[in-house]
Protein backbone atom coordinates (compact mmCIF):
# COMPACT_ATOMS: atom_id res chain seq x y z
CA UNK A 1 0.00 0.00 0.00
CA UNK A 2 2.86 2.36 0.86
CA UNK A 3 4.40 1.65 -2.56
CA UNK A 4 1.09 2.39 -4.31
CA UNK A 5 0.68 5.57 -2.31
CA UNK A 6 4.21 6.64 -3.20
CA UNK A 7 3.55 5.98 -6.89
CA UNK A 8 0.30 7.96 -6.70
CA UNK A 9 2.07 10.92 -5.13
CA UNK A 10 4.80 10.75 -7.77
CA UNK A 11 2.23 10.74 -10.59
CA UNK A 12 0.45 13.71 -9.01
CA UNK A 13 3.71 15.61 -8.74
CA UNK A 14 4.59 14.81 -12.36
CA UNK A 15 1.13 15.90 -13.51
CA UNK A 16 1.41 19.14 -11.58
CA UNK A 17 4.88 19.74 -13.04
CA UNK A 18 3.61 19.14 -16.60
CA UNK A 19 0.65 21.45 -16.02
CA UNK A 20 2.94 24.14 -14.64
CA UNK A 21 5.27 23.75 -17.63
CA UNK A 22 2.26 24.05 -19.96
CA UNK A 23 1.11 27.22 -18.21
CA UNK A 24 4.63 28.63 -18.50
CA UNK A 25 4.76 27.85 -22.24
CA UNK A 26 1.37 29.48 -22.84
CA UNK A 27 2.40 32.56 -20.86
CA UNK A 28 5.53 32.76 -22.98
CA UNK A 29 3.37 32.65 -26.12
CA UNK A 30 1.24 35.55 -24.84
CA UNK A 31 4.37 37.53 -23.97
CA UNK A 32 5.85 36.87 -27.42
CA UNK A 33 2.63 37.85 -29.18
CA UNK A 34 2.55 41.26 -27.57
CA UNK A 35 4.45 42.14 -30.73
CA UNK A 36 3.79 41.26 -34.37
CA UNK A 37 5.66 38.06 -35.28
CA UNK A 38 6.26 37.80 -39.02
CA UNK A 39 9.39 35.62 -39.12
CA UNK A 40 7.51 32.35 -38.61
CA UNK A 41 4.01 30.98 -38.88
CA UNK A 42 3.38 28.12 -36.47
CA UNK A 43 0.54 26.85 -34.30
CA UNK A 44 0.09 28.74 -31.02
CA UNK A 45 -1.80 27.79 -27.88
CA UNK A 46 -3.03 30.66 -25.75
CA UNK A 47 -4.04 30.20 -22.10
CA UNK A 48 -7.63 28.98 -21.81
CA UNK A 49 -8.69 31.82 -19.50
CA UNK A 50 -7.27 34.44 -21.88
CA UNK A 51 -9.10 32.90 -24.84
CA UNK A 52 -12.33 32.59 -22.84
CA UNK A 53 -12.34 36.25 -21.80
CA UNK A 54 -11.48 37.42 -25.31
CA UNK A 55 -14.36 35.37 -26.70
CA UNK A 56 -16.73 36.68 -24.02
CA UNK A 57 -15.73 40.25 -24.86
CA UNK A 58 -16.32 39.61 -28.56
CA UNK A 59 -19.76 38.15 -27.90
CA UNK A 60 -20.64 41.09 -25.65
CA UNK A 61 -19.51 43.54 -28.34
CA UNK A 62 -21.67 41.86 -31.00
CA UNK A 63 -24.68 41.73 -28.68
CA UNK A 64 -24.30 45.40 -27.80
CA UNK A 65 -24.68 46.39 -31.46
CA UNK A 66 -28.07 46.52 -33.16
CA UNK A 67 -26.88 43.98 -35.75
CA UNK A 68 -23.77 42.23 -37.03
CA UNK A 69 -23.68 44.78 -39.84
CA UNK A 70 -23.66 47.61 -37.29
CA UNK A 71 -20.83 45.92 -35.38
CA UNK A 72 -18.87 45.62 -38.61
CA UNK A 73 -19.54 49.27 -39.42
CA UNK A 74 -18.19 50.28 -36.00
CA UNK A 75 -14.98 48.31 -36.66
CA UNK A 76 -14.65 49.86 -40.12
CA UNK A 77 -15.17 53.39 -38.78
CA UNK A 78 -12.70 52.86 -35.92
CA UNK A 79 -10.03 51.62 -38.30
CA UNK A 80 -10.29 54.30 -40.95
CA UNK A 81 -10.88 57.15 -38.52
CA UNK A 82 -7.56 56.29 -36.91
CA UNK A 83 -5.76 55.82 -40.24
CA UNK A 84 -7.59 57.34 -43.25
CA UNK A 85 -4.64 56.52 -45.50
CA UNK A 86 -5.44 52.81 -45.24
CA UNK A 87 -8.78 53.32 -46.95
CA UNK A 88 -7.05 53.49 -50.34
CA UNK A 89 -6.02 49.84 -49.91
CA UNK A 90 -9.60 48.63 -50.07
CA UNK A 91 -11.57 49.06 -53.29
CA UNK A 92 -14.68 47.22 -52.09
CA UNK A 93 -17.83 49.05 -51.01
CA UNK A 94 -17.84 50.17 -47.37
CA UNK A 95 -20.77 47.97 -46.32
CA UNK A 96 -19.18 44.87 -47.88
CA UNK A 97 -15.77 45.63 -46.37
CA UNK A 98 -17.28 46.19 -42.92
CA UNK A 99 -18.97 42.79 -43.04
CA UNK A 100 -15.71 41.16 -44.17
CA UNK A 101 -13.87 42.66 -41.20
CA UNK A 102 -16.61 41.36 -38.96
CA UNK A 103 -16.58 37.84 -40.39
CA UNK A 104 -12.79 37.65 -40.44
CA UNK A 105 -12.44 38.64 -36.81
CA UNK A 106 -15.25 36.31 -35.81
CA UNK A 107 -13.60 33.34 -37.52
CA UNK A 108 -10.25 34.02 -35.82
CA UNK A 109 -11.71 34.48 -32.35
CA UNK A 110 -14.00 31.45 -32.70
CA UNK A 111 -11.02 29.23 -33.62
CA UNK A 112 -8.75 30.53 -30.84
CA UNK A 113 -9.35 27.44 -28.66
CA UNK A 114 -7.70 25.12 -31.18
CA UNK A 115 -4.12 25.84 -32.35
CA UNK A 116 -4.55 23.79 -35.54
CA UNK A 117 -7.95 25.29 -36.43
CA UNK A 118 -6.65 28.79 -35.69
CA UNK A 119 -3.65 28.31 -37.97
CA UNK A 120 -5.80 26.98 -40.81
CA UNK A 121 -8.27 29.86 -40.47
CA UNK A 122 -5.55 32.51 -40.37
CA UNK A 123 -3.77 30.87 -43.32
CA UNK A 124 -6.99 30.92 -45.33
CA UNK A 125 -7.49 34.61 -44.60
CA UNK A 126 -3.84 35.28 -45.41
CA UNK A 127 -4.22 33.84 -48.91
CA UNK A 128 -7.33 35.97 -49.39
CA UNK A 129 -5.24 39.07 -48.60
CA UNK A 130 -2.27 38.33 -50.88
CA UNK A 131 -3.13 41.36 -53.00
CA UNK A 132 -2.73 43.72 -50.02
CA UNK A 133 0.65 45.00 -48.91
CA UNK A 134 0.34 44.14 -45.22
CA UNK A 135 3.18 45.57 -43.11
CA UNK A 136 3.99 45.57 -39.40
CA UNK A 137 3.06 49.27 -38.95
CA UNK A 138 -0.28 48.67 -40.67
CA UNK A 139 -0.97 45.64 -38.49
CA UNK A 140 -0.27 47.77 -35.42
CA UNK A 141 -2.66 50.48 -36.65
CA UNK A 142 -5.39 47.89 -37.23
CA UNK A 143 -4.75 46.15 -33.89
CA UNK A 144 -4.73 49.34 -31.83
CA UNK A 145 -7.88 50.63 -33.55
CA UNK A 146 -9.76 47.43 -32.64
CA UNK A 147 -8.51 47.39 -29.06
CA UNK A 148 -9.27 51.10 -28.56
CA UNK A 149 -12.78 50.55 -29.92
CA UNK A 150 -13.39 47.76 -27.42
CA UNK A 151 -12.06 49.83 -24.53
CA UNK A 152 -14.35 52.70 -25.49
CA UNK A 153 -17.44 50.57 -26.15
CA UNK A 154 -17.14 48.07 -23.32
CA UNK A 155 -15.30 49.83 -20.52
CA UNK A 156 -14.53 47.52 -17.58
CA UNK A 157 -16.13 44.56 -19.36
CA UNK A 158 -13.08 44.54 -21.61
CA UNK A 159 -10.78 42.96 -19.03
CA UNK A 160 -7.00 42.85 -19.06
CA UNK A 161 -7.07 39.18 -20.07
CA UNK A 162 -9.49 39.93 -22.89
CA UNK A 163 -7.18 42.69 -24.07
CA UNK A 164 -4.19 40.33 -23.92
CA UNK A 165 -6.14 37.81 -25.97
CA UNK A 166 -7.05 40.32 -28.66
CA UNK A 167 -3.52 41.70 -28.85
CA UNK A 168 -2.12 38.19 -29.22
CA UNK A 169 -4.65 37.06 -31.84
CA UNK A 170 -4.40 40.23 -33.94
CA UNK A 171 -0.60 40.21 -33.81
CA UNK A 172 -0.59 36.51 -34.74
CA UNK A 173 -2.93 37.03 -37.69
CA UNK A 174 -1.17 40.15 -38.92
CA UNK A 175 2.26 38.53 -38.71
CA UNK A 176 0.91 35.50 -40.57
CA UNK A 177 -0.45 37.69 -43.39
CA UNK A 178 3.00 39.23 -43.84
CA UNK A 179 4.73 35.84 -43.68
CA UNK A 180 2.35 34.23 -46.18
CA UNK A 181 2.63 37.11 -48.64
CA UNK A 182 6.41 37.08 -48.42
CA UNK A 183 6.98 33.31 -48.50
CA UNK A 184 4.14 32.08 -50.69
CA UNK A 185 3.66 34.90 -53.17
CA UNK A 186 6.87 33.95 -55.01
CA UNK A 187 5.72 30.33 -55.27
CA UNK A 188 2.32 31.38 -56.55
CA UNK A 189 3.95 33.60 -59.20
CA UNK A 190 6.07 30.62 -60.32
CA UNK A 191 2.99 28.40 -60.52
CA UNK A 192 1.11 31.06 -62.50
CA UNK A 193 4.04 31.52 -64.87
CA UNK A 194 4.28 27.74 -65.39
CA UNK A 195 0.54 27.57 -65.98
CA UNK A 196 0.73 30.35 -68.57
CA UNK A 197 3.64 28.58 -70.30
CA UNK A 198 1.72 25.30 -70.39
CA UNK A 199 -1.35 27.05 -71.78
CA UNK A 200 0.72 28.79 -74.47
CA UNK A 201 2.31 25.49 -75.52
CA UNK A 202 -1.10 23.84 -75.64
CA UNK A 203 -2.40 26.71 -77.79
CA UNK A 204 0.61 26.42 -80.13
CA UNK A 205 0.02 22.67 -80.43
CA UNK A 206 -3.64 23.22 -81.26
CA UNK A 207 -2.73 25.87 -83.84
CA UNK A 208 -0.18 23.52 -85.43
CA UNK A 209 -2.75 20.76 -85.53
CA UNK A 210 -5.28 23.04 -87.15
CA UNK A 211 -2.77 24.17 -89.78
CA UNK A 212 -1.87 20.53 -90.51
CA UNK A 213 -5.52 19.69 -90.98
CA UNK A 214 -6.00 22.57 -93.38
CA UNK A 215 -2.94 21.47 -95.39
CA UNK A 216 -4.23 17.91 -95.69
CA UNK A 217 -7.65 19.20 -96.79
CA UNK A 218 -6.06 21.42 -99.44
CA UNK A 219 -3.95 18.53 -100.72
CA UNK A 220 -7.03 16.35 -100.94
CA UNK A 221 -8.88 19.01 -102.90
CA UNK A 222 -5.95 19.43 -105.34
CA UNK A 223 -5.78 15.68 -105.88
CA UNK A 224 -9.49 15.49 -106.62
CA UNK A 225 -9.17 18.38 -109.08
CA UNK A 226 -6.31 16.60 -110.90
CA UNK A 227 -8.30 13.37 -111.15
CA UNK A 228 -11.33 15.24 -112.52
CA UNK A 229 -9.15 16.93 -115.16
CA UNK A 230 -7.65 13.62 -116.19
CA UNK A 231 -11.09 12.06 -116.62
CA UNK A 232 -12.25 14.99 -118.80
CA UNK A 233 -9.29 14.43 -121.14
Amino acid sequence: EEVEQGEGEQESEEGAAEEEAGDTDQSAVVAKLKEVQDKEFVEVRLPADVVAEAQQAWTAFINSASSREAAGEAIYAALFDSAPSLQSLFKTARSVMALRFMNGLNSIISAANSPSALKVQVETLGFQHLDLEVTVPRVIIFRDAIVDLFIMEMGPRFTNKAKLGFLALLNYAGGAYIYIRREYAVRIRIINASWRTANNKAADFMDAGAEGGEGEANAGENQEASEDAAQEK
